[in-house]
């Protein structure tokens, strides 16, 4: 995906499989409208996992990382509404990252993206972010197939609020690689080759994870005002 801004928040977890259907009505009906009614968020989307059942991506776009750490934001996760604080205990697997955009090519976003998340072994900082915006994604945008190739890090700490304490606490992000595009399977070619967990690894990265998503639903600020 092409993000709209330099900021996002990136999370990755898991929903039980009894509460996904009810997840994703909540999810699209209350809880999306919910924040990109919240001033400086700008894009909303929902991402399900093309490789295991439970596994979701969730990314909102903000006009600036200072959103995140924003009173209107702040209030509203420490005053949860009644079907917000009943789907909270079904997320297992939290991770959640408050993101600044290090690089981005391409336009647009795909129905299919390979997410790329890891850390930079203690003295590959330079070389593992070097390969990242110099070789291996810039020219990815222009593949047939893809779309769009971004790179996010992790810019600030997310606070502790009743919705986490609801769920229990989340685990961070570092960095995130998102690669899209409307042709799945080139997708996983950039998974199995120019993005492969060996490529990370001779590259400096540690905690390497990496999985394939399909596009479910998203909703922008705009959409609200149209």
């Amino acid at each position: 995906m092409r993000p709209l801004s330099h900021a996002a928040m990136i999370l990755s977890f898991d929903v039980t499989p009894d509460a996904r259907a009810e997840h994703d009505h909540w999810h699209t009906h209350e809880h999306l409208i919910e924040r990109l009614s919240i001033p400086g968020f700008l894009r909303g989307s929902r991402w399900v996992s093309a490789s295991r059942e439970a596994g979701y991506l969730v990314i909102y776009e903000v006009s600036d990382i200072a959103v995140l750490k924003s009173a209107p934001y702040l209030e509203r996760l420490n005053d949860p509404t009644p079907w917000t604080a009943k789907m909270m205990p079904h997320y297992r697997n939290m991770r959640r990252g408050f993101c600044a955009l290090e690089f981005s090519a391409g336009h647009g976003m795909g129905s299919s993206a390979h997410v790329a998340r890891f850390s930079p072994r203690a003295g590959a900082e330079a070389s593992l972010n070097q390969w990242l915006v110099r070789e291996a994604l810039p020219g990815l945008s222009a593949e047939p197939g893809l779309a769009a190739a971004s790179l996010f890090r992790s810019a600030l700490t997310p606070d502790i609020t009743a919705e986490q304490r609801i769920r229990g606490q989340d685990a961070g992000l570092d960095q995130v690689v998102i690669v899209s595009g409307y042709d799945p399977q080139r997708t996983l070619h950039v998974a199995a080759n120019v993005l492969s967990s060996a490529r990370f690894d001779e590259h400096g990265a540690c905690d390497h994870t990496a999985e394939p998503f399909t596009l479910a639903y998203s909703l922008t600020a705009e959409d609200l005002r149209g």
